[in-house]
């Protein structure tokens, strides 16, 4: 009887652990935020341009990326002003990026 007993109140105790659950995204590479985050973005004037076969140009400002993990508090203040990405030729990649966590 006080075998049932303890294993009843151990499954008490253990059930709110098992339950706890954590943002997940549906996407692998995707982004875990635990806790508040804050982003302030502005761009302004701003350019990209990509010329070519399997060119990449862009301009980001205040964002997570794909493959990030974050616990706690986040604050993000970014800003670009007259940017210019130009990706020229064959497989080039031009970026600008403020304020960015994370990715590849």
């Amino acid at each position: 009887m006080r075998l049932v007993t303890l294993l009843v109140a151990g499954l008490v105790v253990a059930t709110p652990v098992l339950a706890q659950q954590t943002q997940r995204s549906s996407n692998p590479q995707g982004v875990q935020i635990q806790g508040n985050t804050e982003i302030k973005a502005k761009q302004e004037n701003s350019t990209a341009v990509s010329v070519g076969e399997g060119n990449t140009a862009k301009n980001t400002a205040g964002a997570i990326k794909g493959g990030t993990q974050i616990q706690g508090n986040t604050k993000i203040n970014a800003s670009q002003k007259n940017s210019t990405a130009v990706a020229v030729g064959k497989n080039n990649k031009a970026s600008n990026e403020a304020g960015v966590i994370g990715g590849n």
